[in-house]
């Protein structure tokens, strides 16, 4: 093998400017230096492998060619190692550093994947943020947290065939994570039937429907209970209901696009202006509750005398409200943590379903 370049300075000769003129790789600074690949990505990788001086004149030209070294990203798309979990969100991203569920999610899954030195790729599920980009080429394995609203992302996810957890939706083939939506829905709304007897009640679903509407359901195509935990909650609300002898229908229920503030006012003010008016709400996350008891307090609604509110989550603003909502609590923090655990080790994990449990307080 030729040697190396001479070290020192050196005039700028035709050939370095034509040098600068090409863009630097490993192999053309390879070819530059007249050195093998492996002993540029040595210099920047394995300094173990060569001596001192080689391995100090390469940095020097190297920097002198303008080339910072191999590219980690290209790297480890051909080892198929990037130590990244990427962790696709059913929303747009800024929407989980506004919910109190997903940010305890989140916490839990960030807390497992720092113990274990991992990185995390935040991830939304819509097709649109992948049209001139490949971000799921990127991570090692993936958490999908909800179903995304675009189903093409997740083929394009199941192509790589990397590891895949589901969270609050099952795929199959794939491990998932569920908390018992059913169950807990159920036994809030049992528990109002029993204060109230069989009076009037209205739901305040989330994303119950594919499009971004917000209002009452009516004859709207609802989506696959299989994909959708809202629509699990919402069954289990009319099996509750029928128990007792009445029926949730379609005008009885209202649809919004994202548990946030202003869709659940709007929806708790319509619900409340109809007649007959509801004497209960069942509302499908705490932030829809904590919106109802607003448009309840401006509505001169005594909680629980005249309405009852459930909400579902229990996160920490249901129990510093006052009154404090009555909800029904899912381990989001908990979930996290196991969903990174299951991504992480697959072979010791099978799919689950977590308890959910009812936390009874001043609005219901």
């Amino acid at each position: 093998m030729a040697p190396c370049l001479p070290s020192g300075e050196r005039r700028v000769s035709k050939n370095d400017k034509k040098i600068a003129t090409r863009r630097m790789t490993l192999k053309t600074v390879a070819e530059v230096l007249n050195v093998s690949t492996a002993t540029i990505s040595n210099a920047f990788n394995r300094p173990d492998q060569l001596s001192a001086a080689l391995r100090e004149h390469i940095l020097q030209e190297c920097e002198r060619l303008g080339y910072n070294g191999p590219n980690p990203a290209a790297r480890s798309l051909r080892t198929g190692a990037t130590g990244i979990v990427g962790v696709m969100l059913a929303e747009r991203l800024a929407y989980n550093f506004r919910d109190g569920c997903a940010t305890e999610f989140l916490q839990g899954v960030s807390e497992v994947l720092d113990d274990a030195r991992i990185n995390m790729l935040l991830m939304p599920g819509r097709d649109d943020f992948y049209q001139l980009q490949s971000l799921e080429s990127i991570p090692d394995r993936y958490i999908v947290y909800g179903p995304p609203r675009d189903i093409g992302v997740i083929n394009r996810i199941e192509s790589q065939r990397k590891p895949v957890v589901t969270v609050d939706f099952s795929l199959p083939n794939h491990l998932s994570l569920n908390v018992d939506n059913y169950g807990g829905a159920k036994q809030a709304a049992k528990h109002v039937f029993s204060k109230m007897g069989a009076g009037p009640v209205a739901v305040i679903g989330l994303r119950l429907i594919s499009s971004d509407y917000v209002g009452r359901i009516k004859d709207r195509a609802l989506l696959d209970p299989i994909m959708s935990i809202s629509r699990q909650r919402l069954e289990a609300y009319r099996d509750a209901a029928a128990e007792v002898g009445i029926e949730i229908n379609g005008d009885q229920v209202w649809n919004t696009h994202e548990s946030n503030w202003a869709d659940g006012v709007k929806a708790a003010r319509e619900a409340l202006s109809a007649t007959p008016r509801p004497q209960a709400l069942f509302c499908m996350s705490d932030q829809l509750a904590l919106a109802a008891l607003s448009v309840a307090r401006d509505l001169n609604i005594k909680v629980p005398d005249q309405l009852r509110i459930i909400g579902f989550d229990d996160i920490p603003e249901a129990r510093r409200s006052h009154p404090a909502v009555t909800t029904v609590y899912q381990p989001s923090i908990e979930k996290g943590r196991l969903a990174a655990m299951m991504v992480l080790h697959p072979d010791r994990y099978e799919s689950r379903v977590l308890p959910t449990q009812l936390h009874i307080r001043e609005t219901g």
